[in-house]
């Protein structure tokens, strides 16, 4: 009878133990692997080979048969001015109300930071509903706000003023798409925030205080650049929520009018529906480049330096 075990048998049993465990962790993870792969990896695959082809809805059911364009797609996309509106109104839509939205939330993250833990109770949930309603519900209320005899233009007569058909004008569509989105999404990031001035140290602040630094300066020069990792989080969600803004547009306008509110999603969306696979198929994948620039951009320049 063997009292120890040689190294050589230890070592064999580590390996069969780690064999053991490697085949029971790809047990565990099998079940997911499979749904990635076929709800996930092969349809973006399939999107990605039909967006160098010219598929279209009567190709469904001979898929390979189809002529293979090469970069052609692209080059015509950027050739469709429509593709180049999309693409301008989805920056105007980001370069304006990303900012917008960032800057309510942090005020208001500010105000709820101070103030009674009831009253903050409340505030939080108030504010966060709009989040967690759904966009069509939301959109269908607004559309009734901004119409030409809706809630808004009734209190704008109230003080004489004649309001403008916000939805069917092609000067405030935009601009109305942009407040109602700012006022949807400010809670989710009014929530963050908070979450990050909650974690910037008080003694800190006590500290800069007694020095006879004022609350502006407090703010600016300590708790601001301690919510860097904040405001990066937040700035990236968002921006790749509204780089893809087409709920809004969908509901409240349908792109109108005359294409001023036509987002990049809301081109995909449609060239999809007319059966154009793959030009739809090839705005979807300049989309994605676009978001991972924007969202590289955005680690690059607020990226905390420690």
């Amino acid at each position: 009878m063997k009292l120890f075990r040689s190294s050589s048998d230890v070592g064999g049993a580590s390996a069969v133990m780690r064999r053991r465990r490697t085949l029971v962790a790809w047990g565990f993870a099998l079940p997911f692997t499979l749904v990635f792969c076929i709800f996930m990896l092969l349809p973006l695959l399939s999107s990605l080979f039909m967006s160098f082809t010219d598929m279209t809805s009567r190709d469904l059911r001979t898929p390979f048969n189809v002529n293979f364009m090469g970069l052609s797609q692209y080059v015509a996309l950027f050739k469709d001015p429509q593709f180049l509106r999309s693409l301008k109104i989805t920056g105007i839509f980001v370069l304006v109300g990303l900012p917008l939205t960032m800057a309510l939330a942090l005020c208001f993250a500010v105000a709820l930071n101070k103030g009674s833990q009831h009253l903050n109770a409340f505030f939080r949930a108030l504010y966060y509903a709009p989040v967690v309603a759904s966009v069509v519900a939301v959109s269908v209320v607004w559309r009734y706000i901004l119409q030409r005899d809706g809630l808004l233009n009734s209190a704008l007569a109230l003080i004489g003023v004649q309001g403008p058909d916000w939805l069917h004008d092609t000067r405030y569509a935009l601009p109305a798409l942009i407040v109602m989105t700012t006022w949807r999404n400010m809670g989710t990031l009014m929530i963050i925030f908070l979450a990050g001035l909650q974690t910037v140290p008080e003694d800190v602040k006590e500290a800069a205080a007694i020095d006879g630094a004022s609350r502006r300066r407090i703010f600016w020069s300590i708790t601001l650049p301690l919510l860097k990792p904040t405001l990066l989080l937040g700035a990236v969600l968002l921006s790749v929520t509204y780089l893809q803004f087409f709920e809004e547009s969908f509901v409240m306008t349908q792109g109108g009018p005359l294409n001023s509110t036509l987002s990049a999603s809301y081109y995909v969306y449609q060239k999809f529906s007319f059966g154009q696979y793959g030009i739809s198929s090839a705005a979807s994948y300049v989309l994605f480049v676009i978001i991972a620039l924007v969202s590289a951009l955005q680690f690059k320049v607020l990226r905390s330096d420690d």
